[in-house]
């Protein structure tokens, strides 16, 4: 389990004032701001869950993540991982724990993957049995085996993510911080990766806390998500309970061919039903809950419809939302 109590963190910024009068003044009076990244923050998660960290850059993501992991100290609070007190660092906790960054690589570039993984065998004491049969679950779930022997410069961006997740997940962690792991990659390997993570959580059931601004990563991983807004929590829950508590509209989308039954739409659907707009041959309504059914019936009426669906508000606009709004 992972318990946090009331934990802070801040962080005193260095303050000058422009041009080169500034910066010699600095030299002689440095003045000094404190940030607040993370305020009054409680969380906990419990074994085998898997939440989603969302929020702007400078929400306290990253700052929650390294301290969580033992990178940096809290200014104050309370903050237990598996019973570990992270920043203690203890030799247990470290065994227990990974770290996988998608823009920080832990692998040496100038050495085949494989290398790297046998200096990792000896650094987290893997009986070779069990070294080997990982190496062979791991590389077949990523479909990387053909490029272990190769040095890791000369591997794609995706290949190079896939064996920086081998190389955190040999030791078999119980915790694990992913940091943006899919960040750069194309969508056939964000693909393979999302694959990979719910793949190894079945077989595993490790806790994971993911951060993406990815949205297509968060709801196909994570069961709850935290909303995270100048280092406070504004939002805990699923994705369920999101919709329910903050998408107060739907979206109602219709493909009419006939370009005039386009415009005859747009033009007689009443303003006071919702916002409605063409996107290509695709008329788009966003409207109230209480709204959906006579929205649709009007346009049903209307036009000579090709394809019809009502969904969900988009889940990155609903916590743009929130985010502009600080619910």
């Amino acid at each position: 389990m992972i318990k946090v109590e009331h934990l802070c963190k801040n962080f005193s910024v260095h303050k000058k004032e422009p041009g080169f009068k500034g910066s010699v003044a600095s030299l002689f009076n440095r003045q000094y701001t404190t940030k607040k990244a993370l305020i009054d923050f409680n969380l906990t998660i419990n074994e085998g869950e898997i939440i989603g960290l969302i929020g702007s850059n400078g929400a306290g993501k990253t700052t929650l993540t390294k301290i969580l992991s033992g990178i940096i100290h809290p200014t104050s609070g309370k903050v237990s991982v598996l019973g570990f007190n992270p920043w203690d660092k203890p030799n247990e906790y470290r065994q227990k724990m990974a770290l996988i960054m998608g823009q920080k690589a832990q692998l040496w570039w100038d050495l085949p993957a494989l290398d790297g993984f046998l200096l990792l065998k000896e650094i987290y004491q893997i009986p070779t049995r069990d070294f080997y049969d990982r190496i062979e679950f791991l590389s077949e779930y990523l479909q990387i085996k053909e490029q272990l022997n190769i040095q890791v410069r000369r591997l794609s961006l995706g290949e190079r993510m896939k064996v920086e997740l081998m190389a955190a997940l040999l030791h078999q962690p119980k915790v694990i911080f992913l940091d943006e792991p899919t960040i750069g990659l194309d969508l056939t390997a964000q693909k393979a990766v999302r694959r990979f993570i719910k793949e190894y959580r079945k077989q595993y059931n490790p806790m994971m806390i993911l951060t993406s601004h990815y949205m297509d990563d968060i709801e196909e991983l994570c069961e709850r998500i935290v909303i995270m807004k100048e280092g406070q929590k504004v939002f805990d829950g699923n994705i369920e309970n999101l919709h329910q508590k903050y998408a107060s509209k739907k979206v109602i989308k219709l493909h009419v061919f006939e370009d005039d039954q386009r415009a005859e739409l747009i033009n007689r659907f009443p303003k006071s039903l919702g916002q409605i707009e063409e996107i290509g041959k695709t008329v788009q309504i966003i409207t109230p809950r209480e709204n959906v059914s006579e929205s649709s019936k009007f346009a049903l009426n209307c036009s000579e419809i090709n394809d019809f669906s009502i969904s969900e508000q988009d889940i990155g606009n609903i916590i743009e939302s929130i985010q502009r709004s600080g619910h």
